[in-house]
């Protein structure tokens, strides 16, 4: 039997980091600094340099991270955030745990919040706007900023799935006051667990995030916030360290498995194939392609060993812990989520997995003739 073509290949990018991370990682332990130690401080300087950005605060994952981002900016109580309903439910928790009310808007032909209907859905409990990088591109921010500016709203950046994207030649979740990352394992910036990560270079939200981040305090024991538990962790700093230098690589990859599969299914009635936003720089953090048929699709890549997947099948107003969002009607996002599906691209693909998929997605839609 062949092996199966999976999403992520997390044993093969073991074996490619090697005795190297294994050497650090016995080096971390032996010195028995697990909390907020010299890792963590070394990783949010790295960070930040990768991306131009001034500051970084590692936190426990993405949902704190934009929580914590929010919070920071006195986001709370009364207050409203415009985004978008097409993500992981963690992008609206993350405004409700700080205490405001997630104002869910439609979405464009990229999957992003559509800037052309923001004004329509701001109104005078509006306090920022929580636009979303999904699937590894940026969305429209020069109209998202300019709409931000005449209305004085602030922009908190959800790029949990957007590490090392572009627009405009400036990285994703540096446009805003804050942009926010998750480091969970399948990020094209991976983990061995969950970790995330606040940038600005507002010093004032910096400080603030650091407090709320370990608890409110300013210094030990002393606690001048009502924080969260949420730091990064040393284990995680070092895995994070060692794979940040590979990042430009891993997404340059990325984008030859996404070019090989946009070639071979170009013209493949029935394959909506993503696109690219003029002055974006997509890291396909998922390849994402819109179909009819979907299910049965999926069901005949399984029987041929190859895996995909559906992001989000559940917009979050039609989830049930969001039962009190049920009104809310955002046609494109619904249908999207009906057609979406998400194959296997990775920076360990071979160019005879990519054949092979694209090559049963082919052989399907022909067979529906």
């Amino acid at each position: 039997m062949k092996q199966r073509i999976v999403m992520n290949d997390f044993s093969r990018e073991y074996r490619d980091l090697g005795k190297p991370l294994i050497k650090k990682l016995d080096s971390f332990l032996a010195a028995g600094q697990y909390i907020l130690g010299p890792n963590v401080a070394a990783f949010e300087r790295g960070f930040a340099r990768h991306l131009g950005s001034k500051y970084c605060v590692g936190v426990g994952n993405g949902l704190e991270a934009i929580q914590i981002a929010l919070m920071g900016l006195g986001v709370g109580k009364g207050d409203e955030v415009i985004t978008v309903s097409n993500s992981d439910v963690a992008t609206a928790l993350a405004i409700l745990y700080a205490g405001a009310t997630p104002v869910f808007i439609d979405v464009d032909e990229y999957y992003h919040l559509d800037p052309k209907l923001l004004e329509r859905a701001i109104t005078k409990r509006t306090k920022a706007i929580l636009p979303v990088h999904l699937f590894g591109q940026a969305a429209d921010m020069s109209a998202i900023l300019d709409v931000a500016k005449k209305h004085k709203l602030m922009i908190v950046e959800d790029a949990c799935q957007a590490h090392g994207a572009t627009y405009k030649g400036k990285y994703a979740g540096t446009f805003g006051t804050a942009g926010c990352f998750s480091f969970y394992p399948t990020k094209n910036l991976g983990a061995a667990g969950d970790a995330g990560a606040i940038v600005t270079d507002n010093k004032a939200l910096y400080e603030k995030c650091l407090m709320l981040r370990n608890r409110g305090a300013k210094k030990r024991c002393v606690h001048v916030l009502r924080g969260l538990n949420s730091r990064l962790d040393e284990l995680q700093a070092v895995i994070l360290r060692h794979k940040l230098p590979r990042l430009r690589a891993a997404n340059k990859r990325r984008r030859e498995v996404a070019a090989r599969y946009i070639s071979l299914l170009s013209g493949v009635a029935g394959v909506g194939l993503p696109g690219e936003r003029q002055g974006a720089r997509h890291v396909y953090h998922q390849f994402v392609i819109s179909v009819p048929h979907r299910d049965k699709l999926m069901k005949y890549l399984s029987m041929h060993g190859v895996d995909s997947l559906v992001h989000y099948p559940v917009p979050i107003h039609w989830q049930e812990s969001f039962s009190g969002f049920r009104n809310t009607h955002l046609p494109k996002t619904e249908r999207y989520t009906k057609e979406m599906l998400s194959l296997p691209v990775h920076p360990y693909m071979t160019e005879a997995q990519v054949d092979a998929v694209a090559g049963l997605v082919k052989k399907f839609f022909c067979n529906k003739k």
